[in-house]
């Protein structure tokens, strides 16, 4: 299994397209966590880590759902949505992930990913002229995220719940992600959360923001 708590590392747009896109299924809302807990110990969960996450910075984007671009440990991180299961799962493609100063280059098209036109004036970008490009425009926002992260496995699929910080307001959340798609919708079952919306970062977010 990947580890999902790996040190972040930088990536070209050319390795990441090389990596296999997982399929997750995640569910936001109030008294998740406690659902899970209980359904875990019944299907044999195979605890994997627990970790408080640096805060990272997520750029949304009125125009999609589909581009999923935040920071992290330092890192411009870019994955894209590519499709879905038969059984509604989404499937995210990683873009990269690029170490400040950002290249123009880069950063044009990270840009259209967030299908957001802005004129590009200089060769590189740190994070801070990045974020405040964002915050100018009226068709992005900035998120500070912050998450407590519990890890397991069920059947090999990786599993977590946590609490997320979006700007401050806290809602709880729980996922199953893997590359074998066809063992999601066993394990999203054994957690009981396959009923629940399927809703990422991105929604929970734009819906915490108001920007629905």
């Amino acid at each position: 299994m990947v580890n999902p708590y790996e040190k972040n590392q930088a990536i070209s747009a050319e390795d990441a397209s090389k990596i296999v896109p997982r399929a997750e299924f995640r569910v936001f809302g109030k008294d998740i966590i406690k659902g899970v807990q209980e359904h875990m110990w019944q299907c044999k969960a195979t605890l994997y880590a627990a970790r408080v996450m640096p805060a990272e910075t997520y750029f949304l984007s009125r125009n999609t759902n589909d581009a999923n671009v935040k920071v992290r440990d330092g890192l411009l991180d870019i994955k894209t949505k590519v499709g879905e299961t038969p059984e509604g799962y989404e499937i995210f493609q990683p873009r990269g992930k690029f170490r400040f100063p950002v290249k123009k280059e880069e950063l044009e098209v990270i840009l259209s990913h967030l299908k957001v036109e802005i004129p590009l004036t200089q060769e590189t970008y740190t994070l801070e002229e990045f974020a405040d490009i964002a915050r100018e425009n009226s068709e992005l926002a900035v998120v500070v995220v912050e998450k407590k992260r519990f890890g397991f496995s069920v059947n090999g699929v990786i599993c977590e719940y946590a609490k997320v910080w979006f700007n401050g307001a806290m809602v709880e959340t729980a996922c199953c992600e893997s590359e074998n798609y066809e063992s999601m919708k066993t394990a999203t079952e054994a957690l009981g959360i396959s009923e629940l919306p399927n809703t990422n970062y991105l929604k929970a977010a734009k819906q915490v923001l108001g920007m629905v």
